[in-house]
């Protein structure tokens, strides 16, 4: 299979700096908080590919990346072979970011309350001038509503209904990727299921490619075939699913499993997570998970150790064997 997005070296750094004047009078530096540290990973055409991490590892600052809502501090993301952030052909990349669209974490804030559902679907394609008749209620039908939904506002859905609608609008421009940030985290877990089995039926249908983000364990368990492990902002594992469920290499994505609810350990005792997430804006030296990890060494405080392969899986760890 060929690699549809291919990110190398992806950084993002936010200027998080207090005012001016309030620097000047309390005699601060400016502050940076690097969001994505040297990222690379692929994505091959027709698979998921996910990203799982605590709050804060830079998921979806990655996501808004892939779909050109932020732009990059350093680093590249190509999609079909075309680097956007400096590719010169506007039409080109035009047309690139028309086969990219996303799906947001949250359906009531993502959808406009003032339009229709009819306008809010057919909109990537109506700004391009595209034919729209009938396009918003047979993708209504696809995803599971009524055609006579599109003449209604929002408001009048639940909120899986209207993660059903976002969906919709993502299929309308007929794209080859969807970037998923939490598609499913404000759904209660019943919805959650249907909306996970019709974005698997849609994969299989339509031959899609999901970028797909969540700190749920057992939905990227479900979904995905690869899956990359952050940890503030770095990519620390990365391994086919099946894989990394059965041999997780660096510590951290161990102690992720571990803090995990699963069905078949009722009453187990495990270990709370030690520590908490260090800050961003001033991360710690070497790797950045030794102050919270249990196998930490002195090297592991002083060198920040490489992504290297072993086997199949690929992990930042000096002692992932």
């Amino acid at each position: 299979m060929s690699s549809l997005i291919s990110v190398r070296g992806l950084t993002r750094i936010f200027d998080v700096s207090k005012p001016w004047l309030n620097r000047v009078l309390e005699r601060r530096p400016k502050a940076y908080l690097t969001a994505v540290s040297d990222v690379d990973f692929d994505v091959e055409e027709k698979t998921v590919y996910a990203l799982v991490g605590e709050s804060g590892s830079g998921k979806s600052t990655i996501g808004k990346i892939v779909v050109g809502l932020l732009s990059p501090s350093g680093g590249s993301v190509e999609i079909e072979g075309i680097d956007l952030s400096h590719e010169p052909d506007a039409a080109k990349v035009d047309r690139i970011r028309s086969d990219v669209q996303m799906i947001f974490q949250d359906p009531y804030a993502s959808l406009n309350p003032r339009w229709r559902v009819r306008d809010i679907i057919v909109e990537p394609v109506s700004h391009r001038g595209g034919d729209t008749e009938g396009l918003a209620e047979k993708l209504l039908e696809q995803v599971g509503l009524s055609a006579h939904d599109a003449s209604k506002f929002p408001h009048e859905f639940s909120g899986g209904q209207r993660q059903r609608i976002c969906i919709a609008r993502a299929l309308a421009s007929n794209p080859r990727v969807i970037v998923c940030d939490e598609p499913t985290s404000a759904l209660d877990v019943s919805v959650q299921a249907q909306v996970l089995n019709l974005m698997s039926d849609l994969r299989e249908e339509l031959g899609l490619t999901y970028l797909f983000i969540s700190h749920d364990l057992t939905v990227v368990q479900h979904m995905a075939d690869r899956i990359g492990v952050l940890y503030l902002g770095r990519l620390v594992e990365e391994a086919p699913r099946d894989r990394l469920f059965t041999e997780p290499k660096h510590p951290y994505t161990e102690m992720l499993f571990d803090a995990a609810p699963r069905m078949d350990a009722f009453g187990r005792e495990v270990n709370p997570p030690q520590g908490e997430i260090p800050d961003a804006i001033n991360p710690p030296s070497g790797c950045a998970f030794h102050p919270r990890c249990p196998i930490a060494t002195e090297r592991c405080a002083r060198e920040r150790p490489e992504m290297r392969t072993i086997g199949d899986t690929r992990v930042a760890c000096h002692l992932a064997e």
